[in-house]
């Protein structure tokens, strides 16, 4: 299973909770769209996540921001996932982003909101944050292989179901 999170806003840990700490220690890969805001709670991702992929946020100490990247490219399951914490230009500079790196799914933060755009050519995903929603639902993501596609759902912390998606497998089976 993957995993994606976002817009953990700690200074003292990972802030992870029910379901999604659960799927954080479960998945296979887990990807982190930014906004972590301190090393402690960078590591302390690295010790539940039994694989971590993860770009920096704008809110990001310094000491975060020289460990991660601003953006990278993610292979799982024959999807191939670009990862930002915010584009400039919204939706569109996001679907222009994942043009770019030649991507089926697109991962961003930023928003603390959980939101899925489907398009032609490639997914949008912003799983929200799950420990600072800001006014909105927080949340996760989580991904599973099921025939040609990735199956997702955006998952709150207690486990409720926000958004059922999927994702179009280009049949790459390889990772970063």
């Amino acid at each position: 299973m993957l995993v994606v999170c976002s817009d953990t806003h700690s200074h003292t840990g990972h802030a992870l909770t029910g379901r999604t700490r659960e799927a954080v220690a479960a998945a296979g890969l887990v990807v982190h769209a930014g906004d972590f805001v301190s090393p402690d709670a960078l590591d302390a991702f690295y010790e539940v996540a039994p694989e971590l992929r993860a770009v920096h946020g704008n809110a990001d100490d310094p000491a975060v921001t020289e460990r991660l990247p601003t953006a990278r490219v993610v292979e799982y399951a024959g999807v191939r996932i670009a990862v930002t914490h915010r584009q400039s230009g919204g939706p569109t500079g996001l679907r222009m982003f994942g043009r770019e790196k030649d991507a089926d799914l697109v991962v961003s933060g930023h928003t603390h909101r959980p939101t899925v755009v489907e398009t032609d050519e490639l997914t949008m995903l912003n799983p929200g944050s799950h420990a600072q929603p800001r006014g909105n639902q927080p949340g996760h993501a989580e991904l599973e292989r099921t025939d040609d596609r990735l199956s997702g759902r955006i998952v709150r912390p207690d486990g409720t179901l926000i958004e059922e998606f999927s994702v179009r497998a280009t049949g790459r089976d390889t990772r970063e």
